[in-house]
């Protein structure tokens, strides 16, 4: 059946594994802007889960037309996460020092977080935290397009629900963490790229 309770439960499940890594992302950016409003913050999990959509279809795609390319091009997805997140990361931890060396001239008041997350830094976390899902389009090249596109819907959604909380959670923690903040978003989006490259490996 198209939309049997078997392919939403798995669309699901499968979007909140994909999800994870968004989210810890997601995390480390509520931690960097406490600040950050509303719109901003559904615009931010918006972005994720558009990625986390596209990629399994064009990874359906690829399947579909091209599989042996795609083949090839696999084993350095998890290479590229990496140094993707890890120039982030690095960046995001220079930032915090800087901060930080303000902060100690310029009082106490000086430490509180005012760094944005930039446009272009959020595209390199989309690219980031959703290449790996390329590889879903080989768990659902059973599927046909129509079964392929709502899976991807579901997986949109599931993303963007639960990125919105790691925002909602790093916000409430980086108002309280000042400065400190940026260092920690900084490890986590490090750690995340090490973990996706440690899983390709097991």
């Amino acid at each position: 059946m198209f939309l049997s309770a078997e392919f939403v439960i798995n669309s699901i499940l499968l979007g909140i594994g994909l999800a994870m890594d968004a989210f810890s992302v997601s995390l480390a950016n509520g931690l960097h802007e406490p600040r950050m409003s509303r719109p901003r913050q559904f615009f931010v999990a918006g972005s994720y889960a558009f990625f986390q959509a596209l990629m399994p279809l064009t990874g359906w795609f690829f399947v579909h037309t091209i599989v042996e390319t795609f083949r090839v091009f696999e084993p350095f997805i998890p290479w590229i996460a990496l140094a993707l997140l890890a120039f982030i990361g690095v960046k995001m931890i220079r930032e915090a020092l800087e901060e930080r060396k303000e902060a100690a001239s310029g009082g106490p008041e000086a430490a509180v977080h005012t760094a944005t997350l930039t446009l272009g830094a959020l595209l390199i976390q989309d690219v980031a935290t959703s290449i790996d899902a390329l590889s879903v389009g080989f768990t659902i090249a059973e599927y046909g397009f129509l079964q392929a596109l709502v899976c991807a819907l579901i997986i949109a959604a599931v993303t963007w629900v639960i990125c919105l909380a790691g925002l909602f959670i790093g916000r409430k923690a980086g108002t309280r963490l000042s400065w400190r903040a940026g260092i920690l978003g900084g490890v986590i989006l490090i750690a995340i790229g090490i973990e996706i490259l440690v899983k390709s490996f097991l």
